[in-house]
């Protein structure tokens, strides 16, 4: 019984086997894409974009061309240029049989996914260039008209045009900017979306020789041709096209308002002789206390600075900024240049007028040129002298007077300066000061440029004369019997102030002489010549 039931399985299992290599006979006869496979390890492919099967291959080699032909077949339906999130992902196994997609089927289903996978159409647009500063429009006429209205502002008879032309030395479609006169840009050729600009060769040596013609004869001013003579900008301009997304396109009008308006940046400013932080203020228009917030080198306002110290500034300028050229004529009075004669005995603090001056009178033409609303340069095209202007004749010393000279001639020195006894009752254990005895009614020289900040009675001191000389440096004359100048003259070195005398607290004729730097009292003797 067992004999048989043995018997009775293998012959089950045999007919299985048959079976099962019939229908593999069939399956590979009947059905193409069933086929048989090589046992080498994974033998077969699925194919997924983002996670979706899109078929099953055993040769995936050619399925990244095929993603590239649908991505291409989709870009072509929208006739612009898109962008689609996919990601392709192929996960091998090893079977002995197995059906496999068509090339036909699997970029039909790659096809779907990547028409949902789309993120966005890119648009064709262009993106304009001024320096550090990028905007991105809508169209190459609206780059165009940006440019325009920058110029605009200035050429309000509409006499330029800004037209857009190929860079030749550039292996990249990338366009620059040039302001062109009206007549000039008759002379372009619109071929298709480009425009040709026959500025070069025959057509410029045209424009050359007519420049260059004048008229037989010295010009008068009525030949002149006054008003806007060129326009151009300051900075590089590029124009370059590129597909940006709609939300990444500028308005024009408000990339109009970017380019023009003004925007504070940040400038040096050296500092010239005889410049003072007040005066440094006035002239850049900063208020002081802005103007030491922004230098590290700045404490305050007293704090000293020197010939071609560095000072960080701002100044109002646009994106972009716009030079012209104007030929202007105007009728003016003028001076001549002052002539001088130098003197070698004298200190350059001293000088004497010879000849006073009188003013000419002139008709004149000159080319000014402006960056925005600066003017940065003028050079006269024409000039009529009606009346010639008389010069200014004024001798001057050469010599470079020490930084303070000695207030006096002659005298004695009787104190000097530090600690010492008082000499009197009320007179100072620290003398702040040097004293020269010295008769009364010598004369007391300022001992540097300056203007006078207290002039009068001062107690201790008697009459007394304060000198302020900028930068924190003050010189005080004290125990005077007479003062020659008043509190806001301005003096200067070496001019006569006072006459020495003994007032106040004195044990007799002499000058008390101080010098302080930034209020505290120093060692006269070691400052003076």
């Amino acid at each position: 019984m067992l004999r048989v039931i043995r018997n009775c399985h293998k012959t089950v299992r045999i007919a299985y086997m048959r079976a099962a290599i019939f229908c593999a006979m069939v399956a590979a006869f009947f059905l193409p894409n069933y086929h048989k496979l090589e046992y080498t390890g994974e033998n077969l492919f699925t194919v997924c974009l983002n996670g979706t099967p899109v078929g099953i291959l055993d040769d995936v080699s050619q399925v990244e061309d095929w993603l590239q032909e649908v991505r291409r077949e989709v870009a072509l339906e929208k006739n612009e240029l898109v962008f689609a999130d996919v990601e392709m992902t192929v996960e091998g196994q090893e079977v002995l049989y197995a059906e496999v997609n068509t090339k036909e089927e699997i970029m039909a289903n790659m096809y779907t996914v990547v028409k949902e996978s789309i993120l966005e159409t890119m648009e064709l647009s262009c993106v304009v260039k001024v320096n550090d500063y990028m905007v991105n429009l809508g169209s190459m006429d609206e780059a165009r008209e940006l440019l325009q209205a920058a110029v605009n502002q200035y050429d309000t008879e509409g006499s330029f045009q800004v037209q857009l032309v190929h860079d030749a030395k550039r292996a990249f479609n990338v366009l620059d900017a040039e302001v062109v006169e009206v007549q000039e840009a008759l002379a372009t050729t619109v071929v298709g979306k480009e425009q040709i600009f026959m500025n070069g060769g025959m057509q410029q040596k045209l424009f050359s020789m007519v420049e260059n013609v004048e008229p037989a004869g010295e010009k008068d001013f009525d030949d002149y041709d006054l008003g806007l003579q060129a326009v151009g900008f300051s900075e590089d301009v590029e124009i370059v096209e590129a597909y940006l997304d709609a939300g990444q396109i500028t308005p024009l009008e408000t990339a109009i308002q970017e380019v023009t308006k003004e925007q504070e940046v940040n400038t040096i400013y050296k500092v010239e002789k005889g410049d003072t932080l007040t005066e440094i203020s006035l002239k850049v228009n900063i208020p002081i206390d802005q103007l030491v917030a922004m230098n590290d080198s700045l404490k305050d306002e007293n704090t000293i600075i020197h010939i071609d110290q560095e000072l960080i500034i701002t100044v109002p300028e646009p994106e972009l900024s716009v030079e012209r050229q104007e030929q202007v004529y105007y009728e003016e009075s003028y001076d001549a240049p002052v002539t001088y004669i130098d003197r070698n005995d004298w200190y350059t603090s001293q000088s004497r007028v010879v000849q006073e001056p009188s003013s000419g009178f002139r008709r004149v033409v000159v080319l000014v040129t402006y960056r925005n609303n600066e003017e940065i340069g003028r050079e006269i095209i024409k000039e009529e002298v009606v009346a010639e202007a008389v010069p200014k004749i004024v001798e001057r010393g050469t010599k470079v007077p020490p930084t303070f000279l000695r207030p006096i001639s002659g005298g004695r020195r009787t104190s000097p300066f530090g600690y010492r006894t008082a000499p009197t009752a009320g007179a100072s254990t620290y003398h702040q000061g040097v004293d020269w005895a010295i008769p009364t009614g010598t004369s007391v020289k300022a001992s540097a440029a300056g203007t006078v900040i207290k002039a009068g009675w001062a107690s201790g001191g008697g009459y007394v004369v304060y000198i302020n000389h900028g930068d924190g440096r003050e010189t005080r004359y004290k125990h005077l019997s007479k003062i020659l100048v008043k509190v806001g003259q301005k003096v200067s070195q070496g001019q006569v102030i006072a006459k020495s005398g003994n007032t106040g607290v004195s044990t007799g004729p002499h000058l008390h002489f101080e010098i302080r730097l930034n209020g505290t009292a120093v060692n006269p003797e070691k400052y003076i010549k």
